[in-house]
């Protein structure tokens, strides 16, 4: 994983964290522990880094409540 691909991935985090209402420690083992993050963020970040905030948090929140993460 490059820098820019770090740099997403803490901006997802950050602002998922934001939207949730959770800590960034959370929202990242949340992520981390059901596949989201490196079996969907990572390898689709060249698409999802083109997504404006709204939509990106949107899609992520819809992918964790399918996932049954969060509520």
């Amino acid at each position: 994983m490059g820098a820019a691909e770090i740099e997403f991935v803490t901006y997802c985090i950050g602002n998922l964290s934001e939207r949730l209402g959770l800590s960034q420690r959370a929202v990242y083992h949340l992520l981390e522990e059901s596949g989201i993050l490196y079996e969907y963020i990572v390898p689709s970040y060249d698409v999802l880094h083109t997504f404006g905030k709204d939509y990106l948090m949107d899609d992520l929140i819809s992918y964790m409540r399918e996932k049954e993460l969060v509520a």
